[in-house]
């Protein structure tokens, strides 16, 4: 997967403010790899620290708005995320193994889903923010620890 030329201008430009921005975005509404825009910074001369603190504000900061929107528009997201094979699992997963089920909130492809479905179910946010954050800062360090 590559960065649209946008981004890359984006990321050379505003550094830090830029990823924490496209981490946010990753973990929202669009299709986006923060890991390969965190490497990019990295490349272009951002502090892994950095890369990893920028990422890990945005990515939590958009895990709660995921769970926020749960709570807030509730049952009416269901037939949303049922018409994804992601969003599917996400809410199988969710009912059938409640907070365990946010061990797999950081993996591609159901990790979003899994945050907007633990909103809805409206699993325990003490529970989730100590599962959900760790698990996305880690993977964050991982990969800007081997960089």
């Amino acid at each position: 997967m590559e960065l649209s030329a946008w981004m890359l201008d984006f990321l050379q430009q505003y550094g830090f403010w830029a990823l924490l921005v496209i981490s946010f975005i990753a973990a929202t509404i669009f299709p986006l790899s923060s890991e390969i825009a965190m490497v990019t910074a990295i490349v272009f001369g951002l502090n892994w620290v950095e890369a990893v603190i920028a990422c890990s504000i945005g990515n939590c900061l958009a895990v709660s708005f995921n769970y926020g929107l749960g709570v807030v528009i509730g049952k009416p997201l269901i037939p949303k995320l049922e018409n994804s094979r992601g969003g599917r699992k996400a809410l199988s997963w969710v009912k059938k193994y409640g907070v365990y089920s946010l061990l797999l909130s950081w993996t591609p492809i159901f990790g979003d889903p899994i945050t907007i479905a633990a909103g809805i179910f409206r699993l325990k946010l003490v529970s989730y923010i100590l599962i959900v954050f760790s698990l996305r800062i880690a993977r964050y360090a991982i990969v800007g620890f081997f960089l």
